[in-house]
């Protein structure tokens, strides 16, 4: 990544910096940070989007070489506990071992190749051991064989030899990660900065109190793409603009695996029309549901919509907490969208709110369709016994968030309407006669980035596995 003059202005009067400076709590040095870059504005080949050729490549020189998210250490905590996960073409079985460790295999029997494990909807299921439906082969939880029937009939197999292999794991935020071909950096050189960063506000100590696994028409980088800038909130969501500051987002490309966009809240757009701070401030109660339209409360005289909503907040999430935020919590860690990316398909939101997780994975090896995980994580109070984790509510392809019971009706709209862009961009993307996409220099700089460095998995064959 190539660092250059700093990137042009952000629209708005104020930037985020400028709204940190009017912080009256510290702020934290991870807010404060900043990646000034410039990538250039070299436009993107809609190949990779269209492509079955370019999709069959990333399943040989991408998804095998990169980190990624598996489940939550908590799904698989006991001794048997296991967890399915299939990325792309490739399937890995995750295990917690009878001494309590994690280990995670190749989803596949050394006999004949069959899945040892599917799983239930949510990927998580328990067993004794991993014993093949197919001939019955038989290893325990800690990847040894235990054998076969009619081993007379397999001379060829040395039983000390005939272990699961193993594949590469690693734990960050509560999270388990794999690599496949056991290549990638180390974890946490990988995630670089965000693990500093994240200290802060321990994701570690929160739980997945909604799962929503919705499947989408079109590439998965598409819809990686759709969720890394907020130039798009004036067209697509104008509900937000009241109270969404959106060209005054911050971008960041920390390394090559990770980045950020901070967009702040409490602020109007410069495209919202908006120019009270009680407007603000109802629009964001109405939409996020806090406070029903007749019980609206006047705003002070000289207290901002960002102050109100921000002080509010710290309030509410103090008692749902059981925790004192008022000395420590900032405006932004508990009001603004703090969105990180991890190369290729993983993004923690951060903060001191209930924040969201996405992940992105093809959708039964189709190279024009996804699925979109989005996970609610929430803090609870440390006298609570840990909540359970949410089981996965699976949100087919034609069906709405709006129609699927259990969604909040104010994010179920929001994600609706991101969803309604990108079948419609998959198809578009034949009819460019350029075949070249134009992206802004900064707002959609995070897409840029992604793609150099999916650029530099994609470019050769080298040590390409088989």
């Amino acid at each position: 990544m190539n660092k250059s003059e700093k990137p042009s202005a952000v629209f708005s009067s104020k930037s985020y910096q400028d709204l940190l400076d009017l912080e009256t709590r510290p702020v934290p040095e991870a807010l404060r940070a900043r990646s000034d870059v410039n990538l250039g504005a070299e436009p993107l080949t809609v190949d990779r989007y269209l492509s079955r050729d370019w999709y069959e490549r990333e399943k040989r020189r991408l998804w095998p070489r990169v980190w990624q998210t598996l489940c939550r250490e908590s799904e698989v905590s006991e001794p048997g506990d296991y967890y399915v996960q299939d990325i792309a073409n490739i399937s890995v079985l995750l295990v917690r071992t009878s001494d309590a460790d994690l280990a995670a295999y190749p989803n596949a029997c050394l006999h004949r190749g069959r899945q040892l494990k599917s799983g239930s909807s949510s990927g998580l299921g328990r067993a004794k051991d991993l014993s093949c439906p197919f001939h019955g082969f038989r290893w325990n939880l800690d990847g040894k064989f235990e054998g076969m029937p009619c081993a007379w009939d397999f001379p060829q197999i040395d039983k000390a030899q005939f272990s699961l292999p193993r594949l590469r794991l690693g734990t960050w935020g509560g999270w388990v990660f794999v690599n496949i071909d056991g290549q990638a950096p180390a974890l946490s050189d990988y995630l670089g900065v965000m693990t500093k960063h994240f200290e802060r506000w321990r994701p570690e100590l929160t739980y997945k109190a909604l799962h929503i696994k919705k499947v989408l028409r079109c590439n998965w980088k598409l819809a990686h793409e759709a969720f890394i800038e907020s130039y798009h909130t004036a067209a697509t969501h104008p509900q937000l603009l009241p109270y969404t500051a959106d060209s005054s987002s911050q971008y960041d490309c920390f390394n090559d695996y990770v980045s950020r966009t901070i967009t702040p809240m409490g602020v109007a757009s410069p495209h919202s029309g908006v120019t009270t701070e009680k407007q603000s401030v109802h629009q964001w109660l109405s939409v996020y549901g806090v406070v029903a339209e007749d019980a609206l409360p006047e705003i002070p005289d000289g207290v901002s919509a960002r102050e109100y909503l921000g002080e509010m907040n710290i309030r509410r999430f103090s008692e749902m907490y059981q925790q004192d935020l008022s000395e420590t919590a900032t405006h932004s860690e508990v009001l603004d969208a703090i969105l990180y990316s991890v190369f290729p398909n993983f993004a923690p939101w951060a903060g001191f709110r209930p924040n969201v997780t996405y992940r992105f994975l093809p959708w039964q090896d189709q190279h024009d369709m996804c699925t979109m995980e989005i996970m609610l994580m929430m803090r609870y109070p440390d006298s609570m016994q840990r909540p359970r984790d949410a089981r996965i509510l699976f949100v087919p392809a034609d069906q709405a968030l709006c129609d699927t019971p259990g969604i909040e009706p104010g994010l179920a709209r929001v994600f609706d309407q991101d969803f309604s862009n990108l079948p419609a961009v998959q198809k578009g993307l034949r009819s460019l006669y350029s075949g070249k996409i134009e992206l802004a220099n900064y707002q959609e700089i995070r897409i840029r980035h992604f793609n150099n460095t999916l650029h530099q998995y994609m470019q050769n064959d080298e040590d390409e596995p088989q």
